[in-house]
């Protein structure tokens, strides 16, 4: 069977432009001419889906794009075998990097915390769940989350006081964060070739977010930083502010982006 580019959208419940975005990245092949007129296949429609699949998994395009694309010329059996192989060494790949998604059961025993401090958390905002069919998943990025948090609680602060805080900061940098949106919707999407092309508007999010993220991380923990020692201080604790600082300078802070 063959379609044309919006005929292949409609199957795949995408939009032509996500077409076109696979196509420019290489996840999917050019399609054939008949003429002046592209022409999409079997294997194109198979291969749309399984990106659609895998991306609902929490897998990057970066990652699934070392999959092999199914072989409509190919048996069934052999077909879906090699796709099983393909697919399941990318698992457990992203399995060994923490690389997923995880049902709140599953989050609890890999972090090793009850699940009512996975409630707790997620109340305070250190946590958010995606909805799939009506089911909630965690991702990596909740369990190195959880994980953080529970080094910190090993500190020795309290874990009622601590949630607050969370709570609190949570409300703050969802503000923050819509804002920040706005700009950047009104100011680079909308400008970048009138926001109509998804690869430049990708490539614009990808340049844009990674150092955000890092002038808000190093923002707060310069703020952080710098009251602490100005507590120590004020107190006369010349020993202990030192010993500080040291391990401040030791300490050093990186935004990453993980695609």
């Amino acid at each position: 069977m063959q379609y044309k580019v919006e005929d292949l959208a409609t199957a795949c419940g995408v939009k032509v432009d996500t077409i076109r975005f696979y196509q420019g990245k290489g996840l999917i092949a050019p399609p054939s001419r008949q003429g002046r007129n592209a022409v999409y296949g079997p294997t194109h429609l198979a291969r749309i889906r399984q990106i659609r699949a895998l991306l609902v998994e929490g897998f990057s395009l970066a990652q699934i794009q070392k999959v092999d694309p199914p072989d409509s010329t190919a048996g069934a059996s052999t077909r879906l075998e090699t796709e099983s192989s393909s697919v399941a060494l990318l698992r457990a790949l992203a399995q060994e990097r923490g690389v997923g998604r995880f049902r709140r059961a599953e989050l609890a025993e890999r972090a090793g915390v009850p699940q009512e401090l996975v409630d707790a958390a997620q109340a305070a905002g250190l946590l958010e769940p995606t909805e799939q069919d009506g089911e909630e998943f965690f991702s990596s990025v909740d369990l190195e989350m959880l994980g953080s948090g529970l080094s910190v609680l090993g500190a020795g602060l309290p874990l009622t006081e601590f949630l607050e805080i969370a709570a609190q900061h949570d409300h703050n940098i969802r503000d923050v964060s819509e804002k920040g949106i706005d700009l950047f919707d009104d100011h680079v999407r909308k400008v970048a070739a009138n926001g109509d092309d998804p690869e430049v508007v990708a490539q614009a999010f990808q340049q844009v977010l990674p150092q955000l993220t890092k002038l808000v991380a190093l923002h707060f923990q310069r703020t952080l930083v710098n009251r602490a020692m100005k507590r120590l201080r004020a107190k006369g604790e010349g020993p202990a502010l030192e010993r500080a600082l040291a391990a401040v300078e030791a300490t050093h802070l990186e935004g990453e982006w993980r695609k």
